[in-house]
């Protein structure tokens, strides 16, 4: 393959370059210069205001394959992750059967190899056995198998001591656990953020305390035990707080947030639309206000999709009954460029999007050098745009967003030499 990018600015998350050509050659990166000749046999990529950055990352894909394929498949979970400029991403464990053992691993490595997909799928091993929070998995083996970091993904780990042992265990060769911090106790029967929107729509809501009461404990796990520690999908104001103040102190503790909580919040929710309905939950102004300055200030490493597909028996229901979650993968970067503050950079971007995500779980960064495998996400900062339903990869359709005008738009990636 030989694909020439013509006149792009190369977004490297340091600084921005002014407009060179990139020439690559079977998936290497051969030439970077102004006025590259164009051979007979090179495909071009050429737009008027094009950027190239290293390629995307996304941290906590929900893949449901095996065992849910009816609302994603790897295929269609790859295919959407390649519409929204990401050439990685890593899958939650909660499958079917879960991701708790060597074979599920090497499952999903083998499947996800065997597509020839410019998206490299990294599978997340589960922490214990079923995603059912009780006996642990066997972690070590795993990890030989090629899983990036430990979760139970959208089942919080409710059991401190299960959490302990799996922080401890992963300690030993060094491996991440992750934690998504939700006490179904606390926020049992929940359907939205607690607050002033809930009780005029006389919806029961999700406490902000579910969710901090959890970052309290798991910090003080942490500090027994060493090891490290990320916390999934932070939401809260008082989270941010906590977790600044655990990095100050030295703590191996990160953190991720989703796009759509730095975004919105639970004024959404005034029609009852089940689209709208997530975990963690939209939560308040100030609670989004306070996201986005631990963004900017390094508190939170990195911005998630949290892509959760359902099926429309799933989601088109009364809000009650509907399952908590939406689709993320291809509206992640729009959203950044639509919705969030003009002081967040395209190198912000690309920091939080692609370098944090893979420095965290210990992947190579990709360069773009001459001489660099290419892996390589290419897009219009700029262009406007409108989603529409027929744009969609996945399965599933459980997107709020389809007619929203946006700005930034894809233009694709290249990885795995295509």
């Amino acid at each position: 393959m030989q694909l020439l990018i013509k006149n792009a600015r190369i977004i490297d998350g340091t600084s921005e370059h002014q407009p060179q050509d990139i020439l690559i050659k079977n998936g290497l990166i051969a030439e970077i210069g102004a006025n590259i000749p164009l051979s007979k046999d090179a495909q071009v990529w050429e737009s008027k205001n094009l950027c190239v950055s290293p390629g995307w990352m996304d941290v906590g894909v929900q893949i449901c394959d095996p065992g849910f394929e009816h609302r994603e498949d790897m295929r269609s979970a790859v295919s959407a992750a390649e519409a929204g400029g990401f050439t990685a991403i890593a899958c939650m464990p909660n499958t079917s059967p879960a991701l708790h053992s060597k074979s599920e691993i090497l499952y999903v490595k083998n499947k996800s190899e065997g597509l020839k997909s410019p998206v490299t799928v990294h599978p997340i091993g589960a922490i214990s056995l079923g995603c059912e929070g009780k006996d642990l998995a066997e972690l070590m083996d795993m990890n030989n198998a090629g899983a990036v970091a430990f979760s139970d993904g959208s089942k919080a780990i409710q059991d401190a001591g299960l959490l302990l042992r799996a922080i401890q265990y992963a300690r030993s060769f060094n491996g991440m656990v992750f934690n998504e911090p939700y006490y179904k106790s606390i926020a049992s029967g929940g359907q939205m953020h607690e607050g002033k929107v809930s009780t005029s729509l006389g919806l029961r809501g999700i406490p902000a305390l579910a969710e901090e009461l959890m970052v309290q404990r798991d910090l003080s796990l942490l500090d027994y035990s060493g090891g490290r520690l990320h916390i999934h999908l932070i939401s809260t104001a008082n989270s941010v707080a906590m977790i600044r103040a655990a990095k100050k102190a030295g703590k191996q503790v990160t953190c991720s947030v989703a796009i759509a909580n730095l975004c919105f919040t639970d004024e959404k929710m005034v029609d009852f639309d089940s689209y709208w309905k997530i975990q963690p939950p939209l939560r308040s102004q100030d609670d989004k206000k306070t996201l986005l300055q631990g963004l900017a200030d390094g508190t939170i490493d990195f911005i998630c999709s949290n892509h959760t597909p359902w099926d429309e028996e799933a989601k088109n229901l009364e809000f009650p009954f509907a399952k908590f979650g939406m689709l993320g993968l291809e509206t992640a970067f729009a959203l950044c460029r639509t919705f969030l503050p003009k002081s967040f950079s395209l190198n912000d971007l690309v920091e939080k999007l692609s370098l944090a995500p893979r420095r965290l779980l210990g992947l190579p960064v990709p360069e773009i050098a001459k001489g660099a495998i290419a892996n390589l996400t290419v897009f219009d900062p700029d262009q406007e745009w409108t989603f529409e339903a027929n744009y969609i990869k996945s399965k599933s359709k459980n997107s709020p967003f389809i007619g929203q005008k946006f700005k930034g738009k894809v233009i694709g990636i290249i990885n795995n030499e295509q």
